[in-house]
């Protein structure tokens, strides 16, 4: 690891952790990711994290507060935009008709996509409007 990979993975670490200590479980490999989605039954909030303001301010704060609703999905995973450069893409390889933005999310039922929140949805929003976004996603879904 170079001098500039390990500053990054220190950088991140709060930003992963913020997730994990949610519940969420980090997908790091193309084969956990794999893994994940052939073997999940039920529902499944995947955000797609990231180092930008808007991932810090608005998309993990609101996948977070989401949780509180009644409904909500039955595993909480998640990959990291430039940090874990081969499960995101393979990530996004199931997000399939959707653009790559980051950060964003999306509520799978048994792997296939339900609903997908883009960045262009979570940037210049509110963390309540993402979190409505979200829940209303989960009583449909979940």
């Amino acid at each position: 690891m170079n001098a500039y990979e390990a500053y990054m993975k220190e950088i991140s670490q709060p930003m992963r952790d913020e997730l994990t200590e949610a519940g969420f479980t980090e997908l790091v490999s193309p084969e956990e990711v794999d893994e994940f989605i052939s073997s999940v039954k039920g529902t499944s909030l995947v955000v797609i994290n990231s180092v930008c303001g808007c991932a810090a301010g608005l998309a993990r704060p609101a996948a977070i507060k989401s949780l509180e609703n009644d409904n909500r999905p039955e595993h909480l995973v998640t990959v990291f935009a430039g940090q874990d450069r081969e499960s995101t893409a393979r990530m996004r390889d199931y997000l399939e008709g959707y653009e790559p933005s980051s950060p964003s999310m999306a509520i799978l039922k048994d792997g296939q996509v339900m609903h997908f929140i883009p960045r262009e949805h979570i940037e210049d929003y509110e963390v309540e409007e993402i979190v409505e976004n979200l829940t209303e996603a989960y009583d449909k879904y979940c």
